[in-house]
């Protein structure tokens, strides 16, 4: 029973994983730049979840999980925000420009959080209070089953989207060839900002459902977090919307495992130890490159 336990605490976290490390994939894959600042998105996005709990939702008794609706308007706003103030002139730049780039503006959104609301942590009740589901004849929490299946839903959607609308088919075209998307008539400025606001929107997703099962929210929360979401990007293939979700699991799956049965300590260093075999057995991540279906 613990071990089915601990597999479905793994899927939960590696849910979460996978929602963040879309936002790496999608912007990595068309706009060809990693965006370092995505883990203080969710940062933001899991501030804005603990004022809108504490400060709206329990004041007029609303449910909790409503928060998410602020959360992902704000996180797409600061999405934007970064992507057309600190991305879009230095779009043309050598990589270590926009790399330096994102440092610089995590680093920012890092202090600027510290020194308006402190470095202590801001915590909120429990956001899914419903009895536990049982699986298995083991007893799972509410927010582990809604935290799969909604990371499944979005990626489901995500890949419709991609496929079957003009945005979404824009999007593609970009990736596999800015020039020539650009003589078709595409707006390649336009599609990039909206990659970037469907990054954000899925971090703020994704910080409503990391503060469901760990409810405090810290300025530096999204360091540590945005380097284990970008792993699960990498591990399973950077670029590929499948890859994304199946490293996501992968690690929270591993990660889990590894704290319950071997040692809390070396979790984060076995998840990474585990990266760095994948990438010198196969560079290109479990799924590999495949330019056809990258995104």
């Amino acid at each position: 029973m613990g071990f089915i336990l601990q597999i479905l605490n793994g899927l939960q976290l590696g849910s979460i994983y996978a929602l963040v490390a879309l936002g790496y994939t999608m912007v990595y894959g068309i706009a060809r730049l990693i965006n370092f600042a995505h883990g203080e998105i969710i940062m933001i996005g899991a501030y804005t979840t603990v004022f809108s709990i504490n400060l709206i939702l329990i004041k007029y008794n609303l449910p909790l999980w409503l928060a998410i609706f602020p959360a992902v308007i704000i996180c797409t706003i600061f999405g934007i925000a970064i992507e057309r103030l600190a991305y879009k002139p230095l779009r043309n730049s050598p990589r270590i420009s926009n790399l330096i780039t994102a440092i610089g503006v995590s680093l920012l959104l890092q202090n600027t959080v510290m020194k308006i609301f402190g470095a202590s942590s801001r915590a909120v009740p429990p956001i899914f209070t419903a009895k536990p589901f049982v699986i298995a004849g083991t007893n799972v929490s509410k927010s582990a089953v809604i935290t799969v299946v909604v990371t499944a839903i979005l990626t489901y959607l995500l890949q419709v989207f991609m496929k079957k609308t003009k945005q979404g088919k824009a999007m593609v075209a970009v990736s596999q060839d800015r020039g020539a998307a650009e003589l078709v008539g595409i707006n390649v400025d336009n599609t990039l900002t909206l990659t970037f606001g469907i990054g954000a929107a899925l971090a703020g997703v994704a910080s409503i459902l990391y503060m469901a099962a760990y409810p405090q929210a810290n300025p530096l929360m999204g360091s540590l977090l945005g380097i284990k979401a970008f792993t699960a990007a990498v591990f399973g293939g950077i670029g590929l919307i499948p890859g994304a979700v199946l490293g996501g699991f992968f690690l929270g799956v591993i990660e889990s495992l590894t704290r319950a049965y071997i040692s809390s300590k070396l979790a984060d260093a076995i998840v990474f130890g585990l990266l760095i075999l994948v990438l010198l057995i196969k560079p290109t991540g479990l799924l590999g490159q495949s330019d056809k279906e990258k995104v």
